[in-house]
């Protein structure tokens, strides 16, 4: 794909047909009303010389350079603010406006740079191109006057440079900072010839810029430019394909110079973020090309011997041959395999069908095991289908917006933007956690309610939402009646008197108030839209929380069209796709039971192999198996167990007890340290195939470079099933996805063909939606009625002691990605080089710490270290840290418990204790005591 400019209309598109007819040079266009002269004249292929002015931002109207004539009306208005109306005839082109645009641009001119030729965005900087556009010859201002070309550089960002000198003040970038970030980090500082952008009177690292590169973008000169095309030069040439951090699944345009990636580029056509970006997906792409990574196969008979590199054909012999060796000896069942939820669907579905046709077993299990399993089960026993409901447009229709659970400026920050956008038109926001995050209060939003709740009481809180629809009488009667099942028995169990906000209150710490009244505007502030995280799911009832959040939706009829639904959050960009590929040990790709015997026979006739009616083991259970002797070999793709399951310490015995580990991934990561092959993989800049975002969106992914392995991961897996003897091969990774399409109902119209032509299309995708289903469950729910299920709150088991008093919970950090293997190797290590842990400033002061010190966080199963940060963002008796780097091991202290249907872990509540790492000496302490000031009683 060549390096060809997106279009850029001017201003952005409004809705509508096109009613409202013009004319433009003599050219008729009909454009909807409210459109804008400068977009209706680019609609009939007039492009008229512009530079504030870009179809992602408002008008502004500040450059006088898109000047046209209108006829009946006096002067020369600009295009960019001048609607169209109907029978308007415009002029872009005359004697006048062409001096007008002249003058204007000699004043630009005058007081910029002339190093065109040296300059970093030669060839890609409108400031020149407008210059030749309206035939600028000459510059009859010189130097000698004031002006800016002494500015200093901003070079404070690790990705992009700030270079003053070079500014036109057109403002763009602060409005994409405001209207599509949302961050309003950037300001116009001055008035008149002193007018100059500022990232608030600071510099961009010190100020509160999150680096999504959206200024970066928006900037139509060198002022704002990647580093990288400083070093390397302009692109040349540019490939589309999707990021591979967050479960959002941004498209970019990767923009190399011959063979080398030079930046990342948000593309204006991706249905999931419509030109958008976070600092992970825009810059923190050379952990590919870090010298960290592994490219060639290794193997070892001990984990305590060195590590010997092979070729290809005999690491996947050696493999082959042990996995066998071991079946042979302890019987079918005692090897599996973990899919990635960072791999493409293509890759992962060849894992599984390895597993339950070379394996011969159902031992196959997901990293969504311990993220959004919960998400699977509790969808599907009300809705019948396991996934989100909507597009994330959708939002834009929302009026009030539940986020439970989740933090999705750090998390999925792009999906964040939007709904910020729409909170800034008005609509209200109810906050869910336990830790104040940070949109309960931001530039210009703020939270109608934060539900500051206790650790592990979610139910509660839902069910008590429930209690006051149902007991206030703002239960949508017709939808419940229409569309849903079992309602009565719920509603007896949601009405008793326990499930009330003033009978739980104590339990969970939110006043009865607030809670009544969130519930209340909920129910009827117009369309209302759940969206949630692993806040929700890594609980002991996350699948039951779930369930609540289903019931809450369909009691109040906010099920089924724009605007409202059910929504997980996905964390990692594949997490969907990989339970969509029939990840799990009981389901076949599409989400069919193994048991169903005409499922399991359409497979078996496909795949030319008899396959088990019986689930296979889980991930815990396959650990607990490997202790106890019966598991003996594990196949782990991409996924960093080590350091991402919780009790560190089981996971490692488990490993340890292996005959076999086979690891394959980028870098030896923490789980490598145990295994006994290692298989490089490849980054998704390499990779080729599909990944599907929380959205149900299924993207192609398309290589930017050829493997750096010298093999793409599917023929890896692929070797392997046939070097154990099962005939497995594919010439194309298209092949695969015309396989799952051929198996799996909800995938049966799609094809990399169609992925090309349409861009993108989300599941179900089939004869009766040929072009994919944005909006589920929207004349009936996928199961035929949706289920209400009584949700009892059922307290977890892991409760603060004497011994220890804090509850821990965990989260993301926007500058770093899960285990941190990939952005840890970036620049994103500048904003977060350690995890550390949040302390409440009372439950610091007792324990006698300040912050900035090293602290022991202990719990039941282990201990580590961390550095403390004092905060009030959550309450008292609760801490707070990220995962992210290996070195802390957050998992150490993370215990067992788990969900009671699907043994997803019980990440967000373990019992704590903290204290100074190196506590004074007695003597010391003594002292210090004696120099307090005397306490009254």
């Amino acid at each position: 794909m060549s390096l060809l400019k997106e279009p850029d209309l001017g201003t952005p598109a409004r809705p509508g047909p096109a009613t409202v007819t013009v004319e433009v040079d003599g050219h008729p266009v009909a454009v909807p009303e409210g459109t804008s002269v400068m977009r209706a004249a680019a609609l009939s292929g007039i492009d008229i010389p512009k530079l504030c002015a870009t179809d992602s931002l408002e008008a502004f109207g500040s450059c006088r350079l898109c000047l046209v004539e209108i006829d009946g009306r006096r002067g020369s208005p600009a295009s960019c603010t001048t609607p169209v109306a109907d029978g308007m005839r415009v002029t872009t082109q005359s004697p006048k406006l062409e001096k007008l645009r002249q003058g204007v641009m000699e004043l630009y001119i005058s007081d910029h740079p002339l190093d065109c030729l040296t300059c970093s965005a030669n060839g890609d900087c409108e400031l020149q191109d407008m210059s030749g556009v309206v035939g600028l010859r000459q510059v009859r201002y010189g130097y000698d006057g004031a002006n800016h070309l002494d500015e200093k550089t901003d070079s404070s960002n690790p990705y992009f440079d700030f270079e003053a000198s070079k500014c036109i003040a057109c403002s763009r970038c602060v409005r994409a900072c405001g209207e599509v970030q949302g961050t309003f980090a950037l300001t116009i500082e001055g008035r008149g010839f002193g007018s100059k952008v500022s990232a608030g009177g600071t510099d961009f690292m010190s100020s509160e810029c999150v680096s999504c590169g959206a200024c970066v973008q928006a900037c139509p000169t060198a002022t704002l430019q990647e580093k990288s095309v400083v070093q390397l030069g302009m692109p040349t040439r540019s490939v589309v394909t999707t990021c591979a951090y967050c479960g959002v699944g941004c498209s970019f345009k990767a923009e190399l110079r011959g063979a080398e990636l030079v930046r990342m580029v948000p593309y204006k056509d991706g249905g999931a973020n419509e030109g958008h970006s976070c600092v992970k997906g825009r810059f923190a792409f050379g952990y590919a090309s870090h010298p960290d990574r592994v490219l060639t196969p290794m193997v070892r008979e001990s984990i305590t011997d060195e590590w010997r590199p092979v070729d290809w054909a005999t690491a996947i012999s050696h493999t082959a041959a042990k996995l066998k060796d071991i079946q042979a000896r302890h019987g079918v069942g005692a090897i599996g395999g973990i899919t990635s939820s960072r791999t493409t669907n293509e890759e992962v579905y060849v894992v599984q069908k390895m597993i339950r046709a070379a394996f011969g077993n159902n031992n196959v299990d997901t990293c969504a095991r311990v993220c959004h399993s919960p998400t699977g089960y509790g969808l599907k026993q009300t809705f019948g289908t396991s996934a989100g409901t909507q597009d994330f447009r959708s939002v834009a229709q929302s009026d009030v917006i539940m986020v439970i659970g989740a933090n999705p400026t750090d998390g999925h920050p792009v999906f964040a933007s939007r709904m910020k956008r729409r909170l800034r038109e008005g609509a209200k926001l109810i906050v869910v956690d336990p830790r104040r995050i940070d949109l309960v209060r931001s530039p210009h939003i703020e939270a109608a309610h934060h539900l500051q709740l206790a650790p592990g009481t979610n139910v509660a809180v839902v069910n008590a939402m429930a209690h006051v629809v149902l007991t206030e009488g703002l239960v949508d009667r017709s939808f419940v009646e229409e569309r849903c099942e079992d309602f009565d028995g719920w509603a007896e169990f949601i009405a008793r008197p326990e499930n009330s906000p003033e009978a739980v209150e104590e339990l969970t710490g939110v006043p009865a108030e607030e809670l009544r009244a969130a519930a209340r505007l909920y129910a009827t502030g117009g369309n209302a839209a759940t969206y949630y995280g692993l806040g929700v799911t890594e609980h002991s009832q996350g699948s039951t929380m779930v369930m609540g959040m289903a019931n809450l939706a369909m009691a109040t009829g906010n099920i089924g069209r724009d605007g409202v639904g059910v929504n997980p959050l996905r964390g990692q960009n594949n997490v969907q796709g990989s339970c969509d590929m029939g990840s799990f040990p009981h389901e076949l790709p599409g989400y069919r039971h193994v048991s169903d015997d005409v499922v399991r026979g359409v497979f078996e006739n496909m795949w030319g192999s008899a396959l088990l009616p019986e689930p296979g083991l889980r991930i815990p259970n396959m650990f607990d198996a490997a202790i106890e002797g019966s598991f003996r070999a594990l196949f782990v793709q991409g996924e960093d167990i080590a350091q991402s399951d919780p009790n560190t310490k089981h996971v490692t015995a488990a490993l340890k007890a292996m005959e076999l580990v086979v690891v394959q991934d980028l870098f030896l990561n923490e789980t490598a340290k145990f295994a006994h092959v290692f298989l490089p993989g490849t980054s998704f800049l390499e990779k080729d195939g599909t990944f599907t975002n929380a959205e149900r969106r299924i993207n192609r992914v398309r290589p930017v470079m050829a493997p750096k392995t010298g093999k793409h991961e599917w023929q890896i897996v692929a070797e392997i099933a046939q070097a154990m003897g099962y005939p497995m091969r594919y010439d194309h990774p298209s092949e695969i996805m015309d396989e799952i399409a051929a198996l799996t109902p909800t995938f049966a119209g799609v094809s990399f063909d169609k992925l090309d032509k349409l861009g993108s299309v989300q599941w179900p995708c089939n004869d009766a939606a040929p072009e994919g289903t944005p909006i589920m469950h929207m004349d009936g729910f996928v199961r035929g009625r949706g289920r209400f299920v009584q949700t009892p709150f059922v307290p977890t088991r892991e409760r603060s002691t004497r011994k220890f008093p804090l509850i821990l919970t965990t989260g993301r950090i926007l500058s770093q990605y899960n285990v941190g293997a990939q952005t840890r190797r970036t620049g994103n290590v500048a904003w977060h080089p350690e995890d550390v842990l949040e302390i409440h400033p009372h439950d610091a002061e007792v324990r006698g710490i300040n912050d900035g010190d090293e602290v022991t966080l202990a719990s039941r199963v282990g201990a580590t270290s961390l550095r403390a940060v004092l905060s009030d963002r959550m309450p008292v008796g609760v801490v707070y840290t990220t995962f992210h780097h290996p070195v802390t091991g957050a998992n150490v202290v993370t215990t067992e418990n788990s969900d009671w249907a699907t043994n997803c872990p019980e990440y967000k509540v373990t019992a704590v204790q903290v204290g100074l790492k190196n506590p004074p000496a007695p003597v010391e302490a003594a002292t210090a005591r004696q120099q307090l000031p005397a306490m009254a009683d």
